[in-house]
């Protein structure tokens, strides 16, 4: 079921996710209906926070832009992405390399929004599958940014939060312009 997505100033944007102690039915339903929700809006991640659900659960595919990771490895041994996408995961933990790159980033939450952000390059995550495993990721690239990004959503951090003063002052008018929009298209949303 594809779910309407919470557009920013949602306060549950904000929201610090808690703990997934046990991967329920319930769980897992939230989890098939994110995916479905994420590809519908042709994304490359979505938090649960985005759909309204205050929980550390986040999904992650960049399976269709495998060229811009150029190193992904899972408890040691290289992978493909296509192999390990949809990323699904719970309770996120990242340790990042001090080397950072801008790029690009957009949000779901921020239809319409583009700005550089400035990231680690690469992460080692420790991820718990919904299966129970629990996996050491290492990876770099759209990737490695990708769960950043998502895991911010889990601690209630914004990719607006990670944008430079200077561009929070000139993005503070656009977001003002933005925001009826948003809640155009949600009310449209909320509708279907």
């Amino acid at each position: 079921m594809i779910l309407p997505i919470v557009f920013y100033p949602d306060p549950v944007l904000r929201t610090k996710g808690k703990l997934v102690t046990q991967v329920t039915d319930e769980i897992r339903t939230l989890a098939a209906n994110m995916l479905e929700t994420m590809r519908d809006a042709h994304g490359v991640g979505l938090a649960a926070q985005q759909v309204g659900v205050p929980v550390q659960l986040a999904i992650v595919d960049v399976s269709h832009d495998e060229e811009c990771v150029t190193y992904c490895r899972v408890n040691g041994e290289d992978k493909k992405v296509a192999e390990i996408c949809p990323l699904i995961f719970v309770n996120p933990k990242l340790e990042f390399e001090k080397v950072k790159t801008v790029s690009e980033e957009g949000c779901l939450s921020f239809p319409d929004l583009r700005e550089n952000i400035k990231r680690p390059e690469k992460l080692k995550a420790t991820l718990t599958l919904l299966n129970g495993e629990t996996i050491v990721l290492e990876a770099d690239g759209l990737l490695s940014r990708a769960i950043q990004h998502e895991t911010d959503h889990l601690n209630g951090v914004l990719f607006i939060d990670r944008m430079s003063a200077a561009t929070k002052l000139g993005l503070k008018r656009k977001l003002r312009e933005l925001m009826p929009e948003w809640e155009e298209r949600r009310a449209g949303e909320v509708k279907k």
